[in-house]
């Protein structure tokens, strides 16, 4: 629901922001689109954004850790990760900067994901090969680190032929 903009204040605004990110971090770009969305694209909401920042309340940097941290959690590779915070305003210095300092071995990652998902017998035919491997690539695996995931429950020559 919209409110009116007379009814509207910057402590207002503030304290919608202050809501929400109680409840998990979020950056800059959505903060915005969440509050323009609520309080009718009001003119405080970029003074406040910048208060928030200034006061460390909003930060993209702790935004971007977090989403990497959870994205990791959940078995996703670096190409699905970077695919997914794009759309989140973030700027890819910070992206970068976070997946470094989550100093990650994609490899391990990735033959942890297949381990889980796949358990350790090999693929019963080639049919099955193609569908690890369409699974591997959704999670964002590159095909080095998908060879060798792979290659650890069966030999990887059986899945490159």
């Amino acid at each position: 629901m919209l409110e009116k903009p007379a009814d509207t204040t910057a402590a207002k605004i503030r304290n919608a922001a202050m809501d929400l990110l109680t409840g998990r971090e979020f950056s800059r770009a959505e903060l915005a689109t969440k509050l323009n969305k609520r309080f009718d694209n009001h003119p405080s909401t970029d003074e406040v954004l910048a208060k928030l920042s200034e006061e460390g309340l909003q930060s993209d940097k702790r935004f971007a850790e977090a989403f990497v941290r959870s994205r990791l959690h959940r078995g996703h590779g670096l190409a699905r990760i970077r695919q997914d915070i794009r759309p989140k305003g973030v700027s890819d210095e910070l992206v970068a900067r976070a997946l470094e300092e989550a100093d990650i071995d994609w490899y391990e990652l990735a033959r942890d994901v297949a381990t889980r998902k796949f358990g350790q017998r090999p693929a019963a035919d080639q049919r099955e090969k193609a569908k690890r491997m369409r699974f591997m690539q959704y999670r964002g695996f590159n095909y080095d680190q998908i060879k060798y995931a792979l290659g650890a429950a069966a030999d990887a020559d059986e899945y490159f032929d």
